[in-house]
C-alpha cells in the first residue's frame, strides 16, 4: 500500500496557531525593548554629560550648569542643545534651594575647583525602580546607584 505524502489539516492549524501566538507576542517585547533601550541611553547620556560638565569647568576654569528642566521633559549642559527625556521615563531632582528656579527647572553646578553644588537626578522607569546620578558636592564626583522598590 502507497501513502501519499502531505499534511494533514491538524498540522496545519497546529502551525498556524503557534504563527498567531507568536506574531500576537512580538509588539509586545518590541515595546519592553524599546522601553529598556530608551532608559539605558537616558541613563548613560545623562551620566556622561554630568561627567564632562565637571571636566570642562575644571579644565576651562568657569563654572558649568547641568540643568534639568522638569515641565518641559528635557536636560542638558548650559549654552548646549538640550536632550528630551522619553515619556515612559519619570525625573526627579535634588538641588541645591540657589539652584532651583519656579519654572520647574534645577541645576547641578558644577566648579573650577572640582567641586559642585552637589545634588542628585533619580531616573525611574517604574514606580521607585530606576537610578541615581548622585553628585557630590565637595568632590564633583559623579556616581550611579541603583533605585530599589
Amino acid at each position: 500500500m502507497r501513502r501519499e505524502r502531505g499534511f494533514t489539516l491538524i498540522e496545519l492549524l497546529v502551525v498556524f496557531g503557534i504563527m498567531a501566538l507568536v506574531i500576537g507576542l512580538v509588539p509586545v517585547a518590541y515595546e519592553r525593548m524599546r522601553e529598556a533601550s530608551q532608559y539605558r541611553d537616558t541613563v548613560r547620556t545623562m551620566f556622561g554629560h554630568l561627567r564632562s560638565a565637571r571636566a570642562i569647568a575644571m579644565t576651562e576654569g568657569h563654572d558649568v550648569r547641568f540643568t534639568v528642566n522638569l515641565s518641559e521633559r528635557m536636560y542638558g549642559l548650559e549654552g548646549a542643545r538640550p536632550t528630551v527625556v522619553p515619556f515612559p521615563l519619570q525625573l526627579r531632582v535634588t538641588a541645591a534651594d540657589r539652584e532651583v528656579e519656579q519654572l520647574g527647572q534645577a541645576s547641578i553646578r558644577f566648579l573650577p575647583s572640582g567641586g559642585a553644588t552637589g545634588g542628585s537626578i533619580e531616573i525611574m522607569r517604574g514606580p521607585g525602580i530606576g537610578t541615581r546620578l548622585r553628585v557630590d558636592w565637595l568632590s564633583g564626583r559623579v556616581t550611579q546607584e541603583a533605585l530599589l522598590p
